[in-house]
């Protein structure tokens, strides 16, 4: 479901108004020009999704451990994506995600889940794209050198 959209401004020029919006929607995404969106939401509704993020991370987790072949089977049609990777690559995907959700329950964090799935769905596109893979799977003949650091912007 797609957050509201308002501008931050708009918070902070009429805060009472913008918070009475949160009663007739989920959360409001708050909207900045030089930085990261925010997200509005009421701390009832706040816990309560965490709890159900949090019992369904373990739930997964545990499901996972005891039956981690309808996990390799099932993984595959939640995340289409996953067909793009070889075989070996899909079964150590499921293996790492596996591991990294039992992880992330443990610590309450799914970070960490995020993340995997990012570098692995990101892994696909290059295996999608056969001149993307060509040109990365080829051997490198040289060390290009050093590289400079970035600049903080």
């Amino acid at each position: 479901m797609p957050l509201e959209s308002v501008p931050f401004s708009e918070l902070l020029r009429q805060p009472t108004e913008t918070a009475e919006r949160l009663a007739r929607t989920r959360a409001l995404r708050l909207r900045r020009r030089d930085a990261a969106d925010l997200v509005l939401m009421s701390a009832e509704r706040a816990e309560a999704e965490g709890e159900v993020v949090d019992l369904t991370a373990r739930l997964l987790a545990g499901l996972a451990r005891r039956e981690p072949a309808l996990v390799r089977e099932t993984l595959p049609t939640v995340l289409p994506w996953m067909r793009f990777l070889p075989q070996g690559d899909a079964e150590q995907m499921t293996d790492e995600f596996i591991a990294t959700a039992e992880a992330a329950a443990a610590v309450g964090s799914t970070a960490a889940v995020s993340q995997l799935l990012a570098e692995w769905r990101h892994t696909a596109e290059v295996h999608a794209d056969p001149d993307l893979h060509r040109i990365l799977a080829a051997p490198s003949a040289d060390d290009f050198g050093p590289v400079t650091r970035p600049t903080d912007e």
